[in-house]
């Protein structure tokens, strides 16, 4: 059973490419729509089109979407390692490890805080998509530290708001290569996706507003710490503005870090740590700030440049 579609383009779509324009239009993942693409489900005035192309304002969409019959469900996994930090009627925070996904996702067969959560008997929020309720921001697989998910639905509003108006304090820890010049300052550059590559992000010219605050905590031989604070919170944030005015983050290999140092450091990710996060809570109305330590790894790769 299929489904067509015919429209102008919308005004809102004008100029996107195929696979974010039909994410946003239909409430498909990115992954989802591109492969809706790949199987020429997407023509513009008589021509198909892929992933990548751009919608043209003024041009005639038809869209063949196939009976989407949801896939099963995959039964919650117990995370190990992942700690909890706090816990009320509203909210959990958590400590996510490395290698764990904020929630399940077309391509990731790994653990998710949102399984681990529902392993251990939590839950959440119901509100958002089936497979990211709760979650009201992410972090990468490869990035450890602080997330807060919603219980309740007010929760979840209240908190999707305070993220969406900068009013959440997040701040990481940030092992990068080099010295920043200067010692602390701030980044202030669009991000959008990499013009070669899909699986990267990139500071470009019509990208989305993106600004990284950093102050050095420690300056070491070959790297520096920095503690940073994120005004906004694009996909890859940090990593993207730190390789962007040449100090990667250690161990960041998809961002230009140097892999000889990664393997003398033993750091097979990037140096990256949700450090902090406070926010007005959703119940009590009262600041809450949570903190995290740095896990074995990163505290290991930090104590050998110490050491040097």
């Amino acid at each position: 059973m299929t489904d067509v579609r015919s429209m102008p383009v919308p005004d809102g779509l004008a100029g996107e490419r195929v696979d974010a324009a039909l994410a946003r239009l239909l409430g498909l993942s990115r992954t989802k729509a591109a492969e809706l693409a790949a199987t020429g489900a997407v023509v513009l005035d008589g021509r198909e089109l892929g992933k990548s192309d751009r919608l043209i304002a003024g041009g005639w969409l038809e869209i063949t979407i196939p009976d989407l019959s949801p896939e099963p469900a995959t039964p919650p996994e117990p995370v190990p390692g992942m700690a909890i930090r706090l816990d009320d009627d509203d909210i959990v925070v958590v400590d996510k490890p490395v290698g764990v996904a904020a929630h399940p996702s077309p391509g990731w067969n790994g653990p998710t805080v949102v399984g681990g959560l529902a392993a251990a008997g939590y839950r959440i929020a119901t509100s958002g998509a089936a497979e990211r309720q709760g979650v009201v921001h992410r972090l990468d697989v490869g990035t450890s530290g602080l997330m807060v998910v919603a219980k309740s639905e007010r929760a979840y509003s209240t908190l999707k708001r305070a993220f969406k108006e900068r009013t959440v304090e997040k701040v990481y820890h940030a092992l990068v290569q080099g010295h920043p010049d200067p010692t602390a300052g701030t980044v202030d550059a669009p991000i959008g996706r990499h013009p070669k590559h899909d699986y990267k992000w990139a500071v470009v010219a019509d990208g989305r507003p993106s600004i990284t605050h950093y102050d050095t905590l420690e300056a070491m031989a070959r790297a520096t710490l920095l503690e940073i604070h994120l005004e906004t919170g694009r996909t890859h944030q940090i990593r993207v503005h730190m390789s962007a005015i040449g100090h990667p983050c250690a161990g960041d290999l998809t961002y230009g870090a140097d892999p000889v140092l990664a393997r003398r450091l033993g750091l097979q990710r990037q140096w990256l740590h949700a450090m902090r996060l406070g926010f007005t809570h959703p119940g009590s109305g009262s600041w809450v700030e949570v903190s995290s330590t740095y896990p074995e790894d990163l505290q290991h790769a930090l104590d050998g440049l110490r050491d040097a």
